[in-house]
């Protein structure tokens, strides 16, 4: 995890405060937490689609009404796009066949409040940041930047009728003595590779001056931080997909949330060398 190279690749104009992206086929599906809108970019052509989640979709949204998307996975042909749930309006989810072009929306608010009841996590700490869907089981990233601290991977099996909810807490390096928490996370065969971030702020709500960024691995069998680095000092980094894959190193796409109103993202690479 020390070997690593981290580079700005591209720019896309048109979108905001990146908060998620899946790389798949030659394209980048992003989401924006000031958005309702997915975006579509390709790679080779630099051309931009916008996909409207929502009736009436909006670039920037103004933040005590935006439905805070922070979580994009892939499972099969399903882009799944989740809201964080740290307040009333943000428990939508939202999944797009890319295959049919199709749309389907949901209200998470009952299994929300199944997670904090089962787990007893306060409305004012739930706060997820990142989403791994597989065949049998859900992995929500649950953000622990509340008072609390309540920083972990909440698990459960993929059935919304008898879901039994697991909590395991995650206590990850600091930078300048503020702990890191979840940002997003991509499984690569049995091993989880998170983001975390360090902000000065105890709000779910508020953003803090931002400290910087790690990378991380997790061993997805004993659920074991395996090893972390930090990779930026000034960067809240919140989106991580996937890019390429060799024998000795790995590559992910990374995107950040500058947390302004400015519609344009930066894409990173980072490189991982064994």
């Amino acid at each position: 995890m020390e070997k690593f190279q981290l580079t700005l690749l591209f720019k896309i104009i048109g979108i905001g405060s990146a908060s998620g992206l899946v790389y798949h086929d030659e394209k980048l599906y992003l989401i924006s937490d000031n958005s309702t809108f997915l975006y579509e970019y390709s790679i080779p052509t630099e051309k931009l689609n916008k996909i409207a989640l929502v009736e009436n979709a909006q670039d920037n949204i103004a933040k005590k009404d935006k439905p805070d998307f922070e979580a994009i996975a892939l499972k099969g042909n399903d882009l799944v796009v989740l809201g964080s749930g740290s307040t009333q309006n943000r428990n939508k989810v939202v999944k797009y066949d890319m295959n049919s072009k199709k749309i389907q929306e949901r209200n998470f608010e009952k299994m929300y409040e199944k997670i904090k009841s089962q787990l007893h996590i306060s409305a004012d700490e739930l706060n997820i940041e990142g989403l791994i869907v597989t065949t049998e089981t859900i992995y929500f990233f649950q953000r622990g930047n509340g008072t609390n601290g309540k920083n972990g991977i909440i698990y459960a099996n993929d059935d919304a009728e008898n879901q039994v909810f697991q909590f395991v807490p995650f206590d990850l390096p600091k930078i300048k003595n503020i702990p890191t928490t979840f940002t997003d996370a991509v499984l690569v065969n049995d091993t989880i590779y998170f983001l975390a971030s360090a902000e000065d702020t105890t709000s779910t709500y508020l953003d803090g001056e931002v400290l910087g960024s790690i990378i991380g691995t997790i061993d997805l069998k004993t659920m074991k931080l395996t090893g972390s680095v930090q990779i930026s000092e000034t960067n809240k980094f919140e989106g991580l997909t996937l890019y390429k894959q060799s024998e000795n190193e790995i590559e992910f796409l990374l995107c950040e949330d500058t947390d302004s109103e400015l519609l344009e993202s930066n894409i990173y690479k980072l490189v991982i060398r064994d």
